[in-house]
């Protein structure tokens, strides 16, 4: 299970690369931007020292208005202590608590102190609480965003014993989904909108060659869902129309469609923005015209790519829908 990088919407920087996490807003100061991106590069011992050495150059390079902060994690094999630099309006923060520092150069730094379970960077004294919908997993690189929660997967397997290996689960939980908002339960379980993830059913009862009756159930074909950063699963039974308000849509209103409506804090959605059809066994993702466009990426995928309006795209196991800032990832159950 990896660490997760929740990002909220804004008009700052957030970057992430191999073990460093960083928030900035410095306006007009790009060569201050550029060191700092480049110490997300740095690991290991004497981290601290160039974080320090850095600290001198952040008011020459940053005009002194700079705001940022700068945490390179160490959390392989569970040893989860971290390094940090921040000044201005930024502050990491662990668990909620802001992290202790000394003063260098008019910044902060930190080295040595231990990561816990989830870490934040950005403005404030602590994480602030992710509105359903809004954040966005950044695996690696460079977007736009007001702050960044990551959620530590090397620290919570040291604090908890591994299931014994013939344990069987009562509930599918997707990885991504680890420790975020409370995954969803399985895929039986019913969503808002009326679909089920997967059923059991009675059959009727048969007759064996001892004229004994044995009643007997089999599964329905599982069907794909979509399933939300938020928790939500919303199961692909029918075509659906997903948007702010999509009950008005033609395809919602002629009934060969069902309305999935997505919270929209920010603004940012289309009442219609989006359809999921299927055609037989393919199930496509098509722009319906949304303000802001309809993204998607492949499992493996770090950059997101822009689907051009009215066009059906295929979708496969694992890709992951941007609408917004509502990210879905579409899964296919497994038989």
């Amino acid at each position: 299970m990896p660490d997760r990088c929740e990002v909220l919407p804004g008009d700052a920087v957030v970057a992430r690369r191999g073990g460093g996490l960083l928030w900035v807003d410095a306006p007009g100061s790009p060569a201050l931007v550029a060191a700092l991106h480049a110490c997300l590069g740095v690991a290991g011992p004497g981290a601290d020292r160039v974080l320090s050495a850095v600290a001198a150059q952040v008011a020459p390079l940053g005009g002194g208005s700079a705001s940022f902060a700068l945490v390179l994690v160490d959390s392989a094999e569970g040893s989860g202590t971290g390094v940090a630099l921040w000044s201005g309006k930024g502050q990491p923060a662990v668990d909620g608590v802001p992290v202790s520092g000394s003063p260098v150069e008019g910044c902060s730094v930190a080295a040595g102190f231990p990561l816990g379970s989830t870490l934040y960077v950005g403005p404030g004294q602590a994480a602030p609480q992710m509105p359903p919908g809004v954040a966005y997993d950044l695996t690696e690189g460079t977007v736009p965003g007001s702050g960044a929660l990551l959620q530590l997967a090397a620290a919570a397997r040291a604090s908890a014993a591994a299931p014994p290996a013939t344990a069987q689960p009562s509930s599918y939980t997707a990885g991504s989904d680890a420790g975020f908002a409370g995954a969803a339960s399985g895929f039986g379980s019913s969503s808002p909108f009326g679909g089920a993830g997967s059923s059991a059913v009675n059959s009727p009862a048969r007759t064996d060659k001892g004229g004994e009756e044995t009643a007997f159930w089999k599964p329905d074909v599982v069907a794909p869902v979509l399933r939300f950063d938020d928790g939500l699963v919303v199961t692909v039974d029918e075509d659906l129309v997903l948007g702010r308000r999509p009950d008005s849509h033609e395809l919602v209103t002629s009934g060969t469609a069902r309305p999935v409506p997505i919270a929209d804090t920010q603004n940012v959605l289309s009442s219609a923005h989006a359809a999921i059809q299927r055609n037989g066994g393919e199930v496509t993702l098509t722009d319906l015209g949304s303000l802001n466009g309809t993204h998607v990426a492949g499992p493996e995928a770090t950059e997101w790519t822009q689907l051009e309006p009215g066009v059906a795209h295929p979708l496969s196991d694992g890709d992951r829908l941007l609408l917004g800032w509502t990210v879905i990832t579409y899964e296919v159950p497994q038989d």
